[in-house]
């Protein structure tokens, strides 16, 4: 994503970054539609002859100009949850193209999937499915839905983005879901018609995928010899990006196609996918100033103004990230602990880091941050919400502004007894 001007200094799709952090200021993300859009026809050159609906999972990065690539493009949305259902709507996705997942979906919520029409319910327990059905009931509709499989298949992610064990909470086992198919004729108002299964996020491996696929299209054509009509089969996402240079080595797209392939060659109906951080991770960047760089006894931290409150993966997860000194001139190399202003010892983006020998004023790129950035932030340390800019071909344009102090405390009140007082 990143190439070089005249000067040796960082540029995205052709605007520098250093007037795009002295316009906006800092700590600020950049996204690149052209990045995003290379990869959406990646994916769809690798799929091409299948009958395959992708669905962004929109809890990657919830940004109205980034969901607005992907309606323009003809993908649909993952989402889970109706904020997410409403911002995939407002962005141009068809709710034809909407599937909703999730563990914790409540009559609210599902009342107001059902209003937009969306095409899928993922549904993951027997109380989410009677509810479903009473508020289906209650509108006069049929639901079609999914009924997600936890194929206990180990992804060999990290523990927190693992989704597809027997002990994470979602989906159901193979033994629960034939005991619903076998039940499905006293659901007067829920069709279940397809299979739904996600594993985890980040996987590299082709193995687990392979393994999951292949044992829900087993149960497929279990379902199908008993005479269950099964439409679709949703195979969620989870394929992982290459955050450290030389140590990832994820699937590309034709290679994780032929995992597909392989395991479904036989089902004539339609696949559904759900990748997130495949299409926006690499796309996405956050830039943030160098403060200060304070001298421990045996280290050097360099002090930046964007903490873990912008970008939570290093702290929740001990993520990797790649750092990069915008200006791009030759310097020394130093080891840094690069740290945010946040009172947490977790606020750390990088230990022993080699980088070009800093100074106050410094402008630093934190690459691959397009994914599970600005979506996981916070307003902790009462810091505001960064900005967005999205750039292409040369433009840049600011997508959300950057949060300030009275609209951080906008919806807050004191109680009716300290105002009277």
């Amino acid at each position: 994503m990143f190439e070089h001007g005249p000067t040796g200094a960082l540029r995205i799709d052709g605007v520098d970054l250093d007037a795009i952090a002295a316009e906006c200021s800092t700590p600020l993300y950049v996204y690149s539609a052209r990045a995003i859009r290379e990869r959406i026809a990646e994916l769809s050159a690798a799929l091409r002859g299948l009958d395959a609906l992708v669905c962004f999972a929109v809890k990657a990065n919830p940004s109205r100009a980034v969901l607005a690539l992907m309606a323009e493009a003809g993908l649909g949305a993952d989402i889970v949850s109706a904020g997410e259902l409403q911002r995939a709507l407002r962005a141009g996705i068809p709710p034809q193209r909407i599937v909703f997942s999730g563990v914790g979906k409540t009559t609210d919520e599902i009342g107001m999937a059902l209003h937009a029409g969306i095409w899928k319910f993922n549904v993951e327990s027997a109380d989410e499915l009677a509810a479903l059905q009473r508020a289906a009931r209650s509108r006069g509709c049929v639901a079609h839905a999914a009924v997600r499989i936890n194929p206990d298949v180990d992804a060999g992610t990290h523990e927190k983005i693992s989704t597809g064990r027997s002990e994470n909470k979602f989906g159901v086992a193979i033994g629960e879901a034939r005991r619903w198919f076998a039940a499905a004729g006293a659901l007067d108002h829920v069709r279940l018609d397809g299979l739904h299964v996600h594993i985890g996020s980040q996987v590299l491996a082709p193995g687990p995928l392979q393994l999951a696929f292949e044992r829900v299209a087993a149960f497929w054509r279990e379902l199908a010899g008993a005479g269950h009509a099964i439409d679709s089969i949703d195979l969620g996402g989870g394929l992982g990006v290459c955050y450290r240079p030389g140590h990832d080595r994820p699937l590309d797209a034709m290679a994780y196609a032929a995992i597909v392939r392989s395991a479904l060659t036989d089902f004539g109906g339609r696949l559904v996918l759900e990748p997130g951080r495949w299409l926006v991770a690499g796309a996405g960047a956050l830039l943030t100033r160098v403060i200060r760089i304070k001298e421990g006894e045996s280290r050097q931290f360099l002090v930046v103004d964007a903490a873990m409150n912008d970008l939570l993966r290093p702290s929740l997860y001990g993520a990797w990230h790649e750092i990069l000194a915008v200006d791009g001139s030759p310097r020394e190399r130093v080891e840094y602990d690069v740290v945010g202003p946040v009172c947490e010892s977790s606020d750390t983006f990088a230990l022993a880091r080699p980088l070009p020998r800093c100074v106050a004023g410094d402008l630093l790129a934190i690459a691959d941050a397009g994914a599970y950035g600005s979506s996981m932030a916070s307003t902790y340390n009462s810091r505001p919400l960064a900005a967005e800019v999205m750039v292409d071909d040369g433009r840049h344009a600011v997508v959300r502004l950057r949060q300030d102090f009275e609209g951080m405390v906008a919806g807050e009140r004191l109680p009716a007894w300290e105002a009277v007082a």
